[in-house]
This record gives structure tokens, C-alpha cells and sequence, in this order.
């Protein structure tokens, strides 16, 4: 019975990570598509679709999906109207939060945000109630083994780049948000594709969470990653490792 059980856990874990791996490839795809659908299939005229057919091979998304998507968007097959919107909050022990959202149903998404923020304890607020806390900024990461720190900060500091930081896992560069495509290109002529370059909210400081406010609010972070409409979320929190073993435990 002991190897049954274990058998169907192992089962229920592969369902899961199937499941959030179909979710993500759902989000890819969404992304790919207002991307074409905005400046077209070429990728070296598009930044956009560019900076999604990175994120979709990141993701190991097939080729041939990646394409079939791009192609959809283009040919006009894919007719679904995607609006860009984004909300901005506070969470658990005041933790900031942007939730970005791709949606073909504002007043779905709306709810649905809204009903999140409700139960977790934190609230809604305007736009620009708190993206001030953040700065927005280009960042393109490449993996430690490409290069050596000495090589990416200089190359990156050639192309425009404001902020450099390599350690063991890998090297991020940052970039102001309108230089993104112009430092992203430079480097992928010197390193190749990298693990991802994308716009994000760099928080510019950050609140300490613990506790039960820390398990809170991974949670609401999870029901908000669960809906396809969410793209992005950005907060400002900060938390030990210690008290994230805690959880895993």
C-alpha cells in the first residue's frame, strides 16, 4: 500500500506541475499574440514579440507553438481583444503590489483582483497609488556559466546599462526601461539569447514580513499567479530565509 501511496503522490505532484506549466504557456501565449498583433511577426522589428519569444523558449515552450501563435495573431485567427491593465495595492503587513493583466474582460479581471486583495486582508487602490515605490527598469539575466562577471559588467556598461549584479546563480543586468531593446540587442550580439529580458518594478525599498502574514500573502501571490489574466506581479516585501524554510517545513 506504502508504494501505491507513493506512486499517486508522485502522480499528483507530475498533475500539478502540468497544470502550472499549462498556465504559464497560457500566459506566453496571450503575450505572443498581443505582440504580433501590435508591430507584427518580425522579430528583430518587434521588441516586444521579441522580448516574449524569450520568455517562451525560457519556459521551454515547443517551437513549433511559439510560431502557431505568432502566425494565429497575424493571420487575424486569433480575434480575442486582449486590454492591457494594471492594479496597484497593498497586501498583507502593507506589502505594495502591482498586479499587470492581459484580459479580454475588464470587469471579470477587475473582480476577480479586487475579491483576492479582499480576502487576503489587503485593499486596491488607484493607479499610481503605489508604483511610486517602485522604480521601472529593463532587466536581462544570463546564466553565471556564460560569462564571467569581469566580461557581462563591462560589455553591459558599453551598451547603456545602469546596474550590474552577478553572483553564483547567474548575472542580472539593468537598464532604464526605454534603453531595454537597445541594451538586450547589444548583448545578445556578444552572449546570445539570455534567460529572459523584460520590463519589471524594481521595489525601492522593501518591508520585512514574517509569520503568518508571510504565509498569507505567498498564498494570495499563488491565487493571483493562478489566473490566466495575470501577467506580472511586482511587490516590495522581504522575507528571511529562514522564515521561508519555516513555511517549506
Amino acid at each position: 500500500m506504502a508504494g501505491h501511496s507513493q506512486f499517486k503522490n508522485i502522480m499528483y505532484r507530475k498533475g500539478a506541475q502540468d497544470a502550472k506549466r499549462a498556465k504559464v504557456f497560457t500566459k506566453l501565449i496571450r503575450e505572443l499574440t498581443v505582440a504580433a498583433k501590435e508591430g507584427g511577426s518580425d522579430t528583430e522589428a518587434n521588441s516586444r514579440l521579441r522580448a516574449a519569444v524569450i520568455a517562451a523558449r525560457d519556459a521551454n515552450m515547443p517551437k513549433d507553438t511559439i510560431e502557431r501563435a505568432i502566425k494565429r495573431a497575424v493571420g487575424g485567427e486569433d480575434n480575442a481583444n486582449y486590454v492591457e491593465m494594471r492594479y496597484e495595492g497593498y497586501g498583507p503587513a502593507g506589502v505594495a503590489m502591482i498586479v499587470e493583466t492581459l484580459t479580454d474582460n475588464r470587469n471579470r479581471t477587475a473582480a476577480e483582483i479586487r475579491a483576492v486583495f479582499t480576502k487576503y486582508g489587503g485593499n486596491l487602490g488607484e493607479t499610481n497609488s503605489v508604483s511610486f515605490q517602485f522604480d521601472r527598469l529593463g532587466e536581462i539575466r544570463y546564466p553565471a556559466a556564460k560569462s564571467s562577471a569581469e566580461t557581462i559588467f563591462e560589455a553591459a556598461l558599453e551598451a547603456g546599462a545602469t546596474d550590474v549584479i552577478s553572483n553564483a546563480e547567474g548575472h542580472e543586468v539593468y537598464c532604464e526601461a526605454a534603453d531595454l531593446a537597445l541594451v538586450r540587442d547589444h548583448l545578445m550580439a556578444r552572449f546570445g539569447d539570455p534567460a529572459s529580458a523584460k520590463l519589471i518594478w524594481r521595489p525601492k525599498n522593501t518591508v520585512p514580513v514574517e509569520g503568518e502574514s508571510a504565509k498569507t500573502l505567498f498564498k494570495m501571490i499563488d491565487i493571483l499567479e493562478d489566473n490566466d489574466d495575470v501577467q506580472t506581479i511586482s511587490a516590495n516585501y522581504d522575507i528571511s530565509e529562514d522564515v521561508i524554510k519555516e513555511m517549506e517545513i
